[in-house]
């Protein structure tokens, strides 16, 4: 019998492959023999379960499986669920004032918004959202949790949280809550004088207008004769990188590195640099951070700080600087994968490993704040903004806590000559 050509210049071709590219036949090889395992048990499952089952159900629990052994931050979605998060809200929606992230999985509170429901019922930096009406949120995907939470203002939504006791060893304490939805509107960017002719500005996250609006706070503070700055990113969970780049901008020129990304594939390597001049190339400046700060955030501390522009004090950061691309599905499902994480200009990389031993940004003075203190600054958080406002509301004044953080930076920046190292170098 005579073989076709094409029969057989494909066999050469795959003979010859084997040959050239040994390493890369074994490894095709490997997986096709790991997958057998997957295939083995669905089809075990299929036909020994005490209840008859859907392959495409298994299959979707697998591939969930799978991106959970990844990181918090990779995701998969079936297909009603991508097509729920894709979709833009549309109309006025409301929700309960609240920033979060994943955490071990689990949808955790950055900061509560001032004045807001969730600020009104107590909760803090920490706290956990295991449930929402009801359903678990354990390996929920955020967008999904954001969009439960919101809703129509004068809407009911109920959650119940878990927060950590003073008691390592004792249980987590969880509590019942209902919110009432309102109509969340929040300054992502605030500032005011301080003593010393030191301005202050509080970045709640890096979202809408934030580079707009920072550029309109630094000429006010300008105006009223700032001669050093305090940048607080306390709490802040991050947003859009380039925002984070664009005030970085504002502080460092002579086109230096801000940050990059890399991840294993040539293409996802991309540097963001500063511009030639900035305009506030040699202004002191001390930023604020904790454990929350997280995304844009460390980008905007680790740009200032490894380029000597910025004495970091506070916590280390949270650790979370990946780049997830969404990948559609043949099915309508959808990928969102980590692709490249980004590194600071001296090369180190943001994002936190698994064991949490590396990664986040290190202060360069550390201090550490406990529990108590922490709940106090962020009930009184509107007192710096608006002096006297809970002592009239309360009836009487009540003893301020100290901020530590804010206070050393005060001290460093009200020290000119212990910052004459971090003007810019030529």
């Amino acid at each position: 019998m005579k073989i076709p050509r094409k029969v057989i210049l494909i066999a050469g071709t795959a003979a010859l492959m084997g040959m050239v590219f040994p390493y890369a036949n074994s490894a095709v090889d490997q997986t096709y023999q790991q997958l057998k395992t997957i295939v083995d048990v669905l089809e075990l499952i299929k036909e020994n379960y005490v209840e008859e089952t859907e392959s495409q159900k298994l299959i979707y629990g697998a591939a969930h499986g799978m991106v959970q052994q990844l990181d918090d931050f990779s995701q998969f979605m079936e297909p009603d669920l991508y097509k729920r998060v894709k979709s833009d809200t549309e109309g006025e929606f409301g929700g309960i004032g609240i920033r979060v992230d994943v955490r071990e999985g689990w949808i955790t509170v950055v900061t509560p918004l001032p004045n807001t429901p969730a600020y009104r019922a107590g909760l803090y930096p920490g706290d956990k959202i295991i449930k929402i009406e009801g359903e678990g949120t354990k390996d929920m995907i955020i967008d999904e949790a954001i969009k439960r939470l919101r809703g129509a203002p004068g809407t009911k939504v109920n959650i119940t949280t878990a927060r950590e006791a003073d008691d390592k060893d004792a249980d987590w304490i969880q509590r019942d809550v209902a919110l009432v939805r309102e109509l969340i509107k929040t300054e992502a960017v605030r500032h005011k004088m301080l003593d010393g002719k030191v301005g202050y500005i509080k970045l709640v996250d890096f979202t809408g207008h934030v580079v707009e609006d920072v550029n309109k706070a630094m000429e006010a503070l300008r105006a009223q004769g700032m001669e050093a700055l305090v940048i607080d990113v306390r709490y802040n969970p991050g947003g859009l990188l380039s925002a984070s780049v664009d005030i970085s901008k504002l502080f460092v020129d002579g086109g230096r590195m801000i940050v990059y990304t890399k991840g294993r594939k040539p293409e996802n390597y991309q540097e963001f640099r500063a511009g030639s001049k900035a305009p506030f190339p040699s202004l002191p400046v001390v930023v604020l951070v904790n454990r929350y700060s997280a995304s844009a955030s460390e980008i905007l501390a680790g740009a200032l700080q490894d380029n000597k522009r910025a004495v970091i004090i506070g916590e280390r950061t949270f650790g979370k600087a990946s780049v997830q691309s969404m990948i559609p599905l043949s099915d309508k499902s959808a990928l969102r994968l980590t692709i490249a994480k980004y590194y600071t200009p001296s090369g180190k990389s943001i994002h936190r490993d698994a064991k949490g031993e590396n990664g986040g940004i290190s202060p360069d003075i550390e201090i550490k704040v406990d529990r108590e203190t922490e709940t106090a600054l962020i009930k009184q958080s509107e007192e710096l903004f608006y002096p006297g406002k809970e002592g009239e509301k309360n009836g009487k004044a009540k003893p301020k806590a100290r901020d530590e953080m804010l206070e050393r930076g005060l001290e460093l920046l009200k020290a000119r000559e212990v910052l004459g190292n971090l003007r810019a170098a030529k």
